[in-house]
């Protein structure tokens, strides 16, 4: 079991809702949020190992998130982020990259391919 704690931002309720079952049952510590603003207000209260974000989400955008984490994230600052995406254009990752983006898992994915990236992120492998 892990202590590790999870950011998960994705406004897809049945995504969410089965990607948080499956890093849950690995003993991660999930925390939810819907949309982009919100992923911004629990990144300022808390301390997180990692952030999972949907590219498309209302409010802010993956992308805006990471880049805000990257500039004004406190502790968070330097953490892993993994965006969610179903645009695999070669200018989104760029956009991606340039906003601090970890790493990114094109949509559609199986939960299995994000626990193997989560896990090889926070086990540094």
């Amino acid at each position: 079991m892990s202590d590790f704690r999870i950011l998960l931002a994705d406004d897809e309720v049945a995504l969410r809702f089965l990607l948080t079952e499956t890093l849950s049952e690995e003993g991660y510590a999930i925390t939810e949020a819907e949309d982009g603003q919100q992923a911004i207000e629990q990144l300022s209260k808390h301390s997180y190992d990692l952030v999972i974000l949907d590219y498309m989400m209302p409010e802010r955008t993956g992308v805006e998130v990471c880049d805000w984490l990257r500039k004004n994230g406190g502790p968070n600052r330097n953490i892993p982020v993994i965006l969610l995406t179903a645009k695999a254009l070669e200018k989104d990752k760029e956009k991606a990259k340039a906003a601090g983006v970890t790493t990114y898992i094109v949509k559609p994915f199986s939960p299995l391919q994000l626990l193997d990236t989560v896990e090889g992120l926070l086990n540094g492998v």
